[in-house]
């Protein structure tokens, strides 16, 4: 069943010893070790407020090494209930996220490090300022093992993508792209020559020759006038499969949060689809306004949420109560 915890979030993962090994995927967006206090004003879509009637949300007044002390202890036991093939994904402002990362670095080890991702979060901002004008955040991706469950994302293609397919032959629009790659293979078959052509100085083949021949066959390679080949790429197929999410997003959170810091919906839909499975546990020791939660109803996996914010608490059974989901609250 669904599961909302109430309380500290140290005790609440440790009340969760039977689900060792048994987490598929954690999000978290725990507090920016700002020294603010954040509170919710009901009157514009609950927006952030320091007014006389506003309530309190969550204090994030811990720092410096404080700070670093309480994650390591609350990500130790989490790496305990995380499944073998399980993800954990950390959102975390730029200023702290190398500290952040030397943690996760000593908990789940360096080599299960596979991303930092840079999330757009905000428009450009214009105003004269002594540095560069912030408007990304960093979410930290690591898994516990090398096998993990990924779930391959593609997204839209976009405008500027599409201008590139500038040729056309009977199949339709194309671009090309060089078939060898950046780095020599000394013994496997990508460095052997192809149509008694070597790969250039420092370059290897990406294919085998074998396959070289077949793409040869079916069309897909251009010969250009110096004679070097190139790999047709149609529009309508990159149109159909998508483009490979890269590792910068922009997921603009909403303008009027009904809870501090809320994040994007769609883009914990797609941390939830890509890393776990239907029917899978999805946790959020910080689960604030239940976004997180919501994302794993709507994709149909279960959840487990843990704050120990009245307000979050509240906002997060309201938020759900539309789902009709069964949950369970302690």
């Amino acid at each position: 069943m669904n599961t909302l915890i109430h309380g500290e979030n140290l005790a609440g993962l440790k009340s969760l010893r039977r689900y060792a090994g048994r987490i598929a995927l954690i999000y978290i967006d725990p507090p920016f070790a700002t020294n603010n206090v954040f509170r919710i004003s009901g009157g514009r879509g609950a927006t952030i407020s320091a007014e006389a009637d506003s309530v309190l949300a969550y204090r994030d007044t811990i720092r410096g090494d404080d700070y670093f002390d309480m994650l390591k202890a609350r990500l130790t036991v989490a790496h305990r209930l995380l499944a073998r093939n399980g993800s954990l994904y950390l959102h975390i402002d730029c200023k702290i996220a190398y500290d952040v990362k030397n943690i996760l670095d000593d908990i789940f080890g360096a080599d299960k490090f596979r991303n930092s991702i840079s999330r757009i979060k905000s428009n450009p901002k214009n105003f004269p300022q002594r540095g560069y004008p912030s408007m990304k955040d960093t979410i930290l991706f690591y898994t516990k093992s090398a096998r993990f469950t990924w779930n391959e994302p593609r997204v839209s293609v976009s405008n500027s993508r599409m201008k590139q397919f500038t040729k056309t032959d009977k199949v339709g629009k194309y671009t090309t792209a060089p078939l060898h790659a950046p780095g020599e293979t000394r013994n496997g078959s990508t460095g052997r020559k192809w149509r008694n052509l070597s790969p250039p100085p420092g370059r290897h083949w990406r294919h085998p020759p074998k396959k070289l021949g077949e793409l040869e066959r079916d069309g897909r390679i251009e010969w250009s006038r110096t004679g070097n080949p190139r790999l047709k790429i149609y529009a309508h197929e990159v149109m159909q499969r998508g483009t490979l999410l890269q590792d910068v997003w922009e997921f603009k959170d909403p303008q009027y949060p009904s809870y501090p810091t809320e994040k994007n919906l769609e883009m914990l839909k797609l941390i939830v689809r890509t890393s776990s499975k239907p029917k899978d546990i999805v946790l959020d020791f910080y689960c604030g306004s239940g976004t997180t939660l919501q994302a794993a109803v709507e994709t149909n996996r279960a959840f487990i949420g843990i704050d120990g914010s009245d307000e979050a608490i509240r906002i997060c059974r309201n938020r759900l109560r539309m789902y009709k989901c069964r949950l369970r609250v302690v």
